[in-house]
């Protein structure tokens, strides 16, 4: 598949439906910058965008990533090919998302974190003071600090699943 070509393509119908990138975008609910990243084959449109280009204009998806019109018999040829390129050609597999988004909330919840870390410090120091032994302290506050992080580390995946598989309220 070349994404150059598919992109020409794309550029060629917006430009027969009298479509400016900004007005396409805002129809597709997209920037303009990304209808222009599409058609100059930078990125190409993500599955969902595909369905939507490929109702706006009539066309199936098979003839977008191709780049062309296709007629029947070229239709059945090119529409095993276009679905393994599109595949080997993701952007990102389900690990990079992951990674993604993980990274994004912890850079989001650091001083959460920071805040756990402290009161867990200030509640070990206090036991320890308060003369309670210190095996008792060091269980305790382990224990204290395997909750926060179970908690915090099912919050996070959570936030991943949902960005990843669209479940965002």
């Amino acid at each position: 598949m070349d994404m150059v070509k598919m992109g020409s393509f794309l550029a060629e119908l917006r430009k027969e439906h009298e479509l400016t990138q900004a007005e396409l975008g805002e129809k597709l609910g997209v920037t303009n910058k990304t209808v222009s990243r599409w058609e100059t084959g930078n990125y190409m449109p993500p599955v969902e965008m595909l369905e939507e280009l490929s109702n706006f204009y009539g066309l199936t998806i098979n003839e977008l990533l191709s780049g062309r019109k296709l007629s029947t018999e070229e239709f059945k040829e090119m529409a095993e090919t276009n679905i393994k390129e599109t595949l080997d050609s993701s952007v990102f597999s389900l690990k990079d998302k992951q990674e993604f988004f993980k990274k994004k909330w912890l850079k989001d919840h650091i001083a959460l974190m920071v805040v756990f870390v402290v009161a867990w410090l200030f509640l070990v120091i206090t036991l320890s003071i308060k003369g309670i032994e210190v095996y008792l302290v060091g269980a305790i506050g382990g224990f204290i600090a395997m909750l926060m992080y179970e908690m915090l580390h099912n919050q996070m995946m959570i936030y991943v699943e949902n960005n990843i598989y669209g479940r965002i309220k």
